[in-house]
């Protein structure tokens, strides 16, 4: 018998402010969790004041927990790029700058090529994809203030609105 720690992944997303990020995976059947971040910098617990400066190397990013016998990472990934637009370059709508970029943090092998098939779809599909894959690497959690901005102010996304793509 399986146990429950190997049904529960992590998936690892940045696309813009991670508010708006989280706010949709969250909502999302199957995940059980989800936390703000940072994380491809070069600097150990960096603060939100460190990283929006862009040049730690950090990305905004969210980590989601997830339950494999609700969810796929694949079903994950297409919300991920329905809520985000992951053909600009350098930042995500008014957000401008590296800490700002479309990555995908994957964590073994299996998630790489579940993201590279997916960014092959878009392609063919005639777009010009900007997002990134890049091996995870620690995540460092953002200050609490973060966590759950939307749901915690009333407000919904500004610059995540979602987009049908897949069928």
């Amino acid at each position: 018998m399986e146990s429950a720690s190997l049904k529960i992944q992590k998936a690892y997303l940045a696309s813009g402010c991670f508010w708006g990020t989280q706010y949709h995976l969250n909502k999302m059947f199957g995940v059980s969790a989800t936390y703000v971040g940072y994380m491809g910098g070069n600097l150990d617990n960096p603060s939100y004041p460190q990283v929006k400066t862009g040049t730690t190397g950090h990305v905004e990013t969210v980590e989601v927990l997830f339950d494999t016998e609700e969810v796929s990472y694949e079903q994950i990934l297409k919300l991920y790029f329905e809520t985000h637009d992951f053909t600009q370059i350098g930042g995500q709508g008014p957000d401008i700058g590296s800490q700002y970029r479309s990555v995908i943090f994957y964590s073994n092998e299996e998630q790489k090529t579940t993201a590279e098939n997916l960014i092959e779809l878009l392609t063919r599909m005639g777009n010009k994809v900007a997002t990134s894959l890049e091996p995870a690497s620690t995540f460092w959690k953002a200050e609490d203030y973060h966590q759950h901005y939307y749901d915690k102010n009333g407000d919904s996304p500004y610059c995540h609105i979602y987009k049908k793509i897949f069928k």
